[in-house]
């Protein structure tokens, strides 16, 4: 029979034992089974080879479209094609296209590369909660307008520009990831950077801030903080052992009672980053040649080499003093975790820095990386050349430590053209010695 809506309407209700054949177009047939009634049509390849193509079931697919889907299938077989060939390479296609967007990228191949890094579940967590309502957008199909409308709506929430600049870039990474791989043509945001917001006066001054050095009583407030905060708890331990816990062991003979001090004081007199820090172990550390050598964490991607730095006496004061209170180890972090034994969590210091700075009574405002900051703005006050400053900060490019810290060299161009100056023939400095006067020579 013709097969039309109110045929196979009345084939739905009483279903045959047999296939319906259509009478109109060859091969196009109603499969009537325990699931339902299914469109299906018969046909043969060029090559005289059967085959069977299953158009959909009856209900989520009209008699009509199943007629046109038929239609469409003969006319690729007209022209020596395959329809079943054609739908199966769409379907894939359709499955690619699956695959490019963010989330599947994000959570398949791209989560095998971040696994094996450091802080590469951070990275994940960072793009998945930045860019939620982009998860299920084709990777190749995110544009400029996007991100700005996205750094618009960022703003609007009273995120910092730093925080965006952050999420940006690891997302761009994860998309030169997948184009190196060829899952996406190019990166579509290979080129497109942040649009930086003026900054207000208390930005300025915040970010003044935040990057400047210790003035000579802040770093006895420093010191005087970190005693303070290791009075205190020792005082903590002698209360704990008196009300019943004689077990804990005395830390009134201890120079250092916890690792807050030592790893204070050795980002002080090294300027190393937190991170650096965090994963410092004693195979980096020599302490007879005083020093370490090690790959620096934040440019490892680029220099995988370890570096040398050099300790200072007092550097290595601390660090053999917290060696031999740790029992001497030859292997091992230099501050693991005291709860985990594992690497301290990139945030584990903060709440000790809050402490220490405030019984040193130093400003709210002073973040624990100004020890770093502080490190190369003495250096430089110094007299130390730039270049060697940038080494020893593990700058990746001498430009950050000029854009940074050049403006605190001592003005020793003044001395060098006032003295030219002072060797020219015909030149005086007048009685009071506040200028001068050409004369005949």
């Amino acid at each position: 029979m013709k097969l039309t809506t109110k045929t196979v309407e009345q084939l739905a209700k009483a279903p045959p034992v047999d296939d319906v054949w259509d009478t109109d177009l060859h091969g196009f047939h109603l499969r009537c089974g325990k699931r339902g009634l299914t469109f299906r049509l018969h046909y043969r390849t060029k090559t005289g080879k059967r085959r069977l193509l299953t158009l959909g079931a009856y209900g989520p697919l009209t008699v009509a479209q199943a007629r046109k889907d038929a239609t469409e299938a003969m006319a690729i077989v007209a022209q020596g094609g395959d329809p079943r060939a054609v739908l199966e390479e769409a379907k894939a296609e359709t499955e690619r296209q699956q695959q490019q967007t963010l989330r599947a990228y994000l959570d398949g191949p791209y989560a095998v590369t971040q696994r094996r890094k450091k802080d590469g579940a951070a990275t994940l967590r960072r793009i998945r909660h930045a860019f939620e309502g982009w998860l299920d957008t084709p990777m190749s199909e995110i544009t400029r307008a996007d991100v700005e409308r996205w750094q618009g709506e960022r703003e609007a929430k009273g995120e910092a520009y730093g925080t965006s600049k952050r999420s940006l870039g690891a997302l761009k990474t994860l998309l030169a990831h997948a184009a190196e791989r060829k899952v996406i043509p190019a990166n579509p945001l290979a080129r497109i950077s942040l649009q930086r917001p003026a900054m207000s006066e208390e930005d300025m001054a915040g970010q003044a801030a935040q990057r400047r050095y210790l003035e000579r009583e802040e770093v006895d407030a420093l010191f005087a903080g970190l005693e303070a905060y290791q009075q205190a708890k020792r005082q903590q331990r002698r209360r704990s052992r008196a009300h019943g816990k004689a077990y804990l062991p005395d830390l009134g003979d201890t120079t250092y009672v916890d690792h807050v001090a030592p790893w204070m004081l050795t980002m002080y007199y090294t300027g190393f980053r937190p991170g650096d820090l965090n994963g410092l172990r004693w195979e980096h550390v020599n302490l007879t040649f005083a020093t370490i050598r090690k790959v620096v964490e934040k440019t490892a991607h680029h220099h995988p080499d370890p570096q040398t730095f050099p300790l200072s006496s007092a550097a290595v004061n601390v660090l053999k003093t917290w060696h031999r209170e740790q029992g001497k180890p030859a292997t091992g972090l230099v501050f693991p975790s005291p709860k985990t034994g594992k690497r301290l969590d990139r945030t584990a210091m903060q709440k000790p820095w809050a402490t220490v700075r405030k019984l040193a009574c130093l400003p709210d405002d002073l973040l624990l990386y100004s020890l770093r900051h502080n490190f190369a703005s003495q250096l430089v006050m110094a007299g130390a050349d730039l270049l060697a400053v940038s080494r020893l900060m593990a700058h990746s490019d001498i430009q950050t430590t000029i854009a940074h810290y050049a403006h605190l060299r001592p003005d020793h161009t003044r001395d060098m053209v006032e003295a030219f100056a002072q060797h020219a023939p015909g030149y005086r400095l007048d009685a009071k010695g506040e200028g001068g006067s050409l004369i005949a020579l």
